[in-house]
């Protein structure tokens, strides 16, 4: 709904002129005759100086210059408008900025040359304003004397705003930070703080599935977790996780879908399928797993470690290319992009999927930013087996997402991560070693029993419990009792 008093400019007022069946950005543009920038919920209301040219190319300046670059719109529009729109708007501009970033992302976009010679004059300028928005490595276009620094390829390119979230948490250099974290504490308990986190954060990563394997499965997740970053990845790579996520593959189909694909619930009557989310058709799933892949090889080492990460897993779980174990392939590949970049010191493997299950609400809502908004757009059809088949070209929702949610939502937990999660495993280990030295001053006790009477107490408020003295610790004295509760209040305090 635009704004009362308001005329709708750059992306709102293209996608209404040329009727584009797109889902619109997260936050769009009107103008009134006003002197005041002012922003209402899904809308930046400018002052009538900012008004363009009621044109193609007044709107697409506009957009360019304070919206940013919104792939999935300009490709939809460019498609829309042809190669004669965008070579009148360089002919009647031909040093401006604007119009060559829009010839750039033209060709860039639809691999169609449009009629223009090279050009010639102008400064070199970004692709990306990244003022707006993070951007890649950096090449030249000397057709068009701009700047590609696109993080991505036109198989799939999900960008990011610059927010005031992002930028604060991009200057507290987390990398650096954990890195301080870890040196001031001994290798031996890091190493034991690993082991711990490890085997939860592979818990975890089920629990969020809402599964309870068997300890065993756990143990193998975890020790696959443990390798991230070490292995490319690939088509076979990822075909090979899938194998270790599911254990027995024999009645789920191994490899990429070969059908359609949704998540969420069936009618309880007629078995119809009530999509939250609909997945890439099949026959699209080779091109955005390619460019997903081309991203991971080419361009995530240029980006912040946890804005790569969060592109990579999340564009992967949109896609959602196995008809199962998705979901903690998409956990594995945070895990995958933040070790490759050296994120996490050597030896540890950040408990994100804790993290993420602690927050299991905001996660879910970051998931539905990009999922409730291209379901309207999905023309699918159940099939007799409960599945869905689509029938539209949908493969551009996947590539050319607004990726900013999904950013500051990780980046969120790894900060947790860092300045809670990690210190507070620490913390514990240096009090069970506390605890651990107090018992063993007061009697001789194999390490298994000692941890077993630290459960005791933990579940007890530090009191051993009449079970307990009667049963496993019969042994004990009174005095001895008293005097361990005591070690345990002593090295826990109180906690």
């Amino acid at each position: 709904m635009v704004p009362e008093d308001t005329q709708p400019v750059g992306y709102a007022a293209l996608i209404a002129a040329y009727d584009l069946f797109i889902p619109p950005p997260h936050l769009l543009s009107a103008f009134r005759a006003d002197y005041r920038v002012v922003e209402v919920p899904d809308w930046t209301v400018y002052t009538k100086r900012h008004a363009p040219e009621p044109s193609l190319a007044g709107h697409l300046t506009f957009a360019l210059k304070y919206e940013g670059v919104d792939l999935l719109v300009l490709k939809s529009l460019f498609r829309a408008v042809g190669p004669g729109a965008i070579e009148e708007f360089v002919t009647a501009a031909p040093t401006s900025q604007y119009a060559r970033r829009a010839w750039f992302l033209y060709e860039w976009l639809l691999g169609e040359a449009v009629d223009l010679p090279d050009a010639l004059t102008g400064n070199y300028v970004d692709a990306i304003d990244e003022t707006q928005q993070l951007a890649g490595r950096s090449r030249n276009s000397r057709r068009h004397r701009v700047r590609d620094n696109l993080p991505g390829t036109p198989a799939f390119c999900p960008l990011v705003f610059r927010t005031a979230d992002i930028e604060a948490l991009l200057k507290l250099d987390l990398k650096t930070e954990a890195a301080a974290a870890i040196g001031s504490v001994p290798g031996d308990m890091i190493t034991r703080a690993a082991a711990f986190l490890l085997l939860n954060d592979s818990r975890a990563s089920y629990a969020i599935e809402g599964e309870s394997p068997p300890q065993d499965r756990i143990q193998r997740w975890g020790a696959a977790i443990g390798q991230a970053g070490g292995r490319s990845l690939s088509h076979a790579e990822l075909l090979r996780l899938q194998e270790l996520v599911l254990g027995d593959t024999r009645f789920v189909h191994k490899g990429y879908r070969n059908e359609g694909g949704f998540v969420g619930t069936h009618d309880r009557v007629t078995r119809a399928p009530i999509p939250d989310h609909v997945s890439a058709r099949p026959e699209d799933l080779p091109a955005l797993m390619d460019g997903l892949l081309a991203f991971d090889d080419q361009y995530a080492s240029s980006m912040d470690a946890i804005v790569a990460a969060a592109v990579l897993a999340f564009g992967f779980v949109y896609i959602h290319p196995f008809e199962d174990g998705n979901g903690r392939l998409h956990r594995y590949l945070i895990h995958h992009a933040l070790a490759r970049a050296g994120f996490n010191p050597p030896g540890l493997v950040f408990p994100i999927s804790s993290a993420i299950l602690e927050h299991i609400e905001a996660y879910r809502r970051v998931l539905e930013s990009h999922s409730r908004r291209i379901l309207p757009f999905v023309d699918w059809r159940a099939t007799p087996a409960g599945n869905v088949d689509v029938q539209n070209d949908t493969a551009d929702l996947y590539r050319y997402f607004d990726a900013t949610p999904h950013a500051e939502f990780l980046m969120s937990c790894v900060r947790q991560t860092i300045e809670t999660d990690l210190p507070r495993e620490v913390a514990f280990l240096r009090s069970y070693d506390r605890f651990k030295a107090g018992v063993e001053a007061l009697v001789e006790m194999p390490d298994k029993t000692i941890d077993l009477l630290y459960h005791f107490l933990s579940q007890n408020d530090g009191r051993l419990s009449k079970r307990a003295r009667e049963g496993e610790f019969a042994l004990l004295t009174a005095p001895e009792v008293e005097k361990v509760e005591s070690v345990y209040s002593e090295a826990f305090g109180g906690d």
